[in-house]
């Protein structure tokens, strides 16, 4: 039981520490972040499975000379069958190694085969008995609970992206012969139904497609460079597309659509779609975090979290000018702005309404409990995705609407959220007096104890509690 529990860690960790050392020094040689990993989430499976077999091959041996031979043998042997097997299946390379000094067909260098030796012995020497004393120092439950829904991740990541992969090569064989035949020269009205067909094959998976020609600029393919070369240029013709959302112009006021610019009724549907937006995010949060389903809301009716609503719309005011700004700028802006937000956002609830919903305090680097390192970094990841991303869709989505119907909706779910955040403080307050003993006065609260007892209370906000009570 104790080698599965520290197998699980020891994949887990050090699947993020070979990402890391992998994303720092490219995002810092190429100025935007950039994901190097071979799956989507910030894990590198090839570090993880590599410093696993370490671990159940080595941890035993004492002599570390051994060890260093050992484990360049095995993981350089490891490393050629796995990149031989991987361009026979999909017919893709993702590293070529055939410009290094004494290669083997491309797969693998001597620097690398000699890195893993290096690792070997460090691991072995450093890593794996804190590691170890860590997973037993835990509840049982937890040491198994946290890597396990780590791996069950990775593990869902990857077979995400091998799917993805061996839909983009279908694709690129179609896409490659399209092109044959245009090359060829048909009728016109052919050539236009086949350019249809190709443009359509281009962004097909677009969102799966992207991330991979981002993370490997250096993918090759055996047989479909042209195409490859084309998605690249299609995927920059949509970062200039989605930067022109931010300098749009009209002449006249007539050729304005509705909520043209960066105008309050494009706020208010900024903040309208990032309190649903959040909603979404926190209870998937909570799936994954606590192995259960549970409300999370900020406001007594509706799926609206104010707090994402808000950073959403004080990002977008904050960094609007810096659309062309690289990546590292605004994932810091977007992390400090973000961070802030949320402190103030917890200490104005406290001061006021005398309750928290969320205290850091048992966390590393948080400030006075109220956000800490972890979630400002989240920030910053949501804060560049929305900038780069999710902005433009959604302004060009608000501008679609007819002006006199959105209008109409504007000022419906203004007035309702108006109403519903005004409920939301009354019903926090009476609350708080109920707990303290203070009757109603009024039918005015007597309405809200009625509407907003203490089980309704519970189950829309279930973390929400005084700041003594917190974690008990």
């Amino acid at each position: 039981m104790h080698i599965f529990i520290n197998s699980l860690w020891i994949f887990s960790i050090f699947a993020f520490l070979g990402w890391l050392c992998e994303f720092i020094p490219r995002t810092i040689k190429k100025r935007k972040l950039t994901n190097p990993g071979f799956i989507n989430l910030p894990f590198s499976i090839s570090c993880g499975a590599g410093s696993l077999l370490i671990y159940l091959a080595f941890s035993k041996w004492t002599n570390y000379f051994m060890i260093f031979f050992a484990a360049i043998i095995m993981l350089t042997a490891l490393k050629f069958l796995c990149s031989m097997l991987f361009e026979k299946l999909f017919g893709f390379k993702w590293k070529d190694y055939s410009k290094k000094t004494l290669n083997l067909n491309g797969y693998v260098g001597l620097f690398e085969a000699l890195s893993y030796g290096v690792i070997a012995v460090l691991l072995v020497m450093f890593a794996f008995n804190p590691i170890k004393s860590l997973s037993a120092a835990m509840p049982t439950w937890l040491a198994i609970l946290i890597p396990a829904i780590i791996t069950g991740l990775i593990i869902a990541d990857f077979i995400i992206t091998i799917i993805t992969i061996i839909l983009l090569r279908r694709n690129l064989k179609q896409m490659n012969n399209i092109s044959e035949l245009l090359e060829e020269g048909t009728e016109e009205t052919s050539n236009e139904e086949l350019r249809a067909i190709y443009e359509k094959r281009m962004i097909k998976n677009k969102v799966f497609r992207n991330r991979l020609v981002k993370a490997f600029p250096d993918m090759q393919s055996l047989n479909y460079e042209k195409q490859l070369e084309e998605i690249k240029d299609y995927f920059n013709v949509i970062r200039e597309r989605n930067d022109e959302e931010y300098e749009k112009k009209y002449e006249s006021p007539k050729d304005r659509p509705f909520a043209s610019g960066l105008s309050f009724t494009k706020l208010f549907w900024l903040f309208f779609v990032g309190c649903i937006a959040g909603t979404v995010l926190e209870t998937i949060w909570a799936f994954f975090t606590l192995g259960h389903f549970e409300i999370r809301v900020g406001l007594v009716w509706g799926p609206f979290i104010p707090v994402y609503g808000g950073g959403a719309v004080l990002i977008t005011l904050c960094l609007y000018k810096l659309h062309k700004a690289n990546d590292i700028t605004i994932y810091l802006a977007s992390a400090v702005i973000g961070a802030t937000f949320e402190y103030f956002c917890s200490y104005f609830q406290e001061k006021f309404l005398g309750t928290v919903s969320w205290d850091y305090s048992d966390t590393p680097f948080n400030i006075d409990g109220r956000t800490n390192l972890t979630f400002a970094l989240i920030w910053g990841l949501l804060g560049l995705f929305w900038l780069r991303y999710a902005y433009p869709v959604f302004s060009r989505w608000i501008e679609k609407m007819p002006k006199k119907l959105g209008s109409t909706l504007t000022v419906i779910f203004a007035v309702f959220l108006v109403i519903d955040s005004a409920c939301s403080i009354a019903a926090v307050y009476r609350q708080t007096q109920r707990h303290n003993g203070i009757p109603p006065k009024g039918i005015v609260e007597e309405t809200i104890d009625y509407c907003f007892n203490d089980d309704y209370m519970s189950f829309v906000f279930p973390h929400m509690c005084k700041p003594e009570d917190w974690g008990k």
